[in-house]
Formats: structure tokens, sequence, C-alpha cells
């Protein structure tokens, strides 16, 4: 079996005022503060939930 792909993904920014649906992409990525980091499978799923919430996240391939 192949080794799946994974990415980092980190909390740059709060999620205090943001939209509800943005907030929902940060808790479905596993991100609960700033700082906070993620290690998440590269599926088309999570990499629309970090696409959603670009301005918020770093990621590390």
């Amino acid at each position: 079996m192949a080794k799946k792909k994974v990415m980092k993904v980190t909390q740059t920014k709060s999620a205090i005022g943001r939209l509800k649906n943005h907030k929902a992409c940060l808790m479905g990525l596993g991100l609960r503060r700033i700082g906070h980091t993620v290690e998440v499978e590269d599926t088309p799923s999570t990499r629309g939930m970090v696409n959603t919430v670009n301005y918020m996240v770093q990621v590390e391939e």
C-alpha cells in the first residue's frame, strides 16, 4: 500500500468574526487556536477546506 500524502496546516489568524462556514472548515481540519498545527491527509475534501480558509492558514506539503 502506498504511503498517504500529508499536509501540515497551521492557523495563523483568529476565527473571531469570521463566517460560520469558515469556522466550520477550521474545526473540520482540527484547528483550534492561532499557532495550532495539524497534519491532515491530502485529499480533495481537505484541499477544499484549506482553500476556503487560505487567508487564515499556512500550508506545508
